[in-house]
């Protein structure tokens, strides 16, 4: 998809310069996408202790068992 976007021409510095990446594109891309996993954790957090009746889940154990 192409858009067209009037960014802060600072802000896009500040994230390039904070991430290491050079391009515009891709720094942006980067932004959505941790825009997208911030909004999705914050919705899991959100479920969170609201299923008090939720059988306890198992564990893997490690190594040796005692």
């Amino acid at each position: 998809m192409r858009i067209t976007l009037d960014l802060d021409e600072a802000l896009i510095e500040r994230a390039c310069k904070l991430t290491g990446i050079k391009e515009t594109e891709v720094v942006v891309r980067a932004g959505i996408e941790a825009l997208i996993t911030r909004a999705s954790v914050e919705g899991l957090a959100a479920l969170g202790g609201t299923k008090k009746s939720l059988a306890r889940t198992p564990r893997r154990r490690s190594g040796k068992q005692a």
